[in-house]
């Protein structure tokens, strides 16, 4: 059975993988839980799923990249295009699986922390409608989430767009015979 007959289709069906979840982790299943969960359980969720989210997307890349259709022909040059995308796509993936992941988790994580301290520390506010003064502490950790979580967002998005960018490059060349 020639290599072609069976790499083809992996190399479909793991990019549609990929790319499925990409979308539908980014802006599906993250807006709704948003919106229908509640903040404690909201959190709880995504400290478990977005670890697990951005170490699948860079696996799912790699057996992208290893089921790479041209690899296998007498043309095993990678396109310019196609090279780029990989590179692109890989570096921000592993970013957020090792850097910008952890750093949103580990600081969502002290927030939750801070704001017990907080609450047993500052006195409510005393009308209804009245906010609690938010202590140093918790303005630097919201900060330091924020400056993490926007890098991890947008680091996301580089990705999918470069995983867009390949699937358009790859079928612009793809041939269908009949």
């Amino acid at each position: 059975m020639p290599i072609l007959t069976w790499i083809l289709p992996a190399h479909f069906l793991t990019y549609s993988s990929l790319l499925g979840m990409q979308l539908y982790q980014s802006f599906v299943m993250t807006k709704l839980a948003f919106l229908h969960l509640p903040l404690p359980q909201f959190r709880s969720l995504q400290k478990k799923v977005f670890p697990f989210y951005f170490k699948s997307q860079t696996g799912l890349l790699l057996g992208v990249m290893a089921t790479y259709p041209w690899l296998f022909t007498k043309s095993t040059l990678i396109s310019k295009t196609d090279s780029t995308c990989f590179a692109v796509a890989v570096g921000t993936s592993l970013l957020n699986t090792f850097v910008y992941g952890p750093r949103t988790n580990t600081t969502m994580i002290e927030r939750v922390h801070q704001e017990t301290r907080d609450t047993t520390a500052v006195p409510k506010a005393e009308r209804p409608g009245e906010i609690a003064s938010v202590s140093e502490e918790m303005k630097l950790l919201n900060r330091k989430f924020s400056r993490n979580h926007a890098m991890s967002i947008h680091l996301n998005a580089i990705t999918i767009l470069a995983t867009l960018a390949y699937g358009i490059s790859f079928i612009s060349r793809v041939e269908v015979h009949h």
